[in-house]
């Protein structure tokens, strides 16, 4: 990062007591249209943990560049992946926290409890146009390309394929679910493991 830029932050939530749940460590990922961003505040807000989404988005605004503009070099340029890694993951070494990040559950395999959130195409078009106003149609072939786009990135750069995610802890299709729904099946599952002797 350039001198002129400050150094990300995490932002804490205090809704629950955070000093009990220091050793928690929350990875979710998903593709663009599946809740990704909005499930892993209200874990966070739920559980009182330090919430890590730093992302394209805030990088692009550091940068003062539009977030299309800083995914298109990313294409060709290696330094604004490894940028936005470097940063979550360094944020995510005191512990206690939620990384929602389209890597966060390949970045924190062995070291955090790893959610996936799915929903098809066509639902996440649908999110997505509601949230951007384009068009259904706009909506899904901007899906498709950011989808094969950040496939083949992520392939190269780091060999991850982001399509094997059969690892993770837990999967929660999201399609007919609100994000609240999607965020208290999250904190009862964890719940449930950390009850588990």
């Amino acid at each position: 990062m350039s001198s002129k830029e400050s150094a990300p932050r995490a932002r804490r939530h205090e809704s629950a007591p955070a000093a009990r749940r220091g050793d928690l460590r929350i990875a979710i990922s998903g593709k663009s249209g599946c809740g990704n961003s909005t499930v892993s505040r209200l874990v966070a807000e739920t559980l009182g943990l330090r919430l890590i989404n730093y992302t394209f988005k805030d990088l692009a605004r550091e940068r003062g560049m539009t977030f299309d503009e800083i995914c298109e070099k990313a294409e060709t340029d290696t330094q604004y992946d490894l940028a936005i890694d470097r940063a979550q993951v360094e944020l995510a070494k005191a512990g206690g926290f939620v990384l929602g990040s389209r890597l966060a559950i390949w970045l924190l395999r062995d070291s955090a409890f790893t959610i996936y959130l799915m929903a098809s195409p066509e639902v996440r078009a649908r999110r997505i146009d509601q949230r951007e106003g384009i068009g259904i149609k706009a909506a899904l072939a901007k899906t498709a390309q950011r989808d094969g786009r950040d496939h083949d990135r992520y392939l190269r750069l780091y060999s991850f394929d982001i399509d094997d995610h059969g690892f993770a802890d837990l999967h929660i299709d999201t399609e007919k679910l609100e994000p609240r729904a999607v965020a208290r099946i999250i904190v009862e599952k964890i719940a449930e493991r950390r009850a588990d002797p």
